[in-house]
């Protein structure tokens, strides 16, 4: 069973890289960019047939190690 894990930057937190992404795109030419925030992608695949307990295991993989919840949110879909 396959998972996307998505992590973002929290709103308040100050994303320096998406900003530095911004401004070249701007210097690029492209004038109608309001904003650019980085994150990070992850896909898991499980060898889980119970979708509830993939989708329980992925959470915890979230929480024990992909994110830094202080400063990062996640979002889990399946593929």
């Amino acid at each position: 069973m396959k998972f996307s894990v998505t992590v973002t930057l929290k709103k308040d937190v100050l994303d320096p890289q998406g900003k530095v992404v911004s401004q070249t795109l701007r210097n690029m030419g492209i004038d109608n960019l309001n904003q650019v925030r980085q994150g990070k992608f992850f896909e898991i695949d499980l060898k889980e047939q119970d979708q509830s307990k993939a989708e329980s295991q992925v959470k915890q993989m979230c929480e024990k190690l992909l994110v830094n919840q202080i400063i990062e949110d996640f979002k889990i879909n399946k593929i």
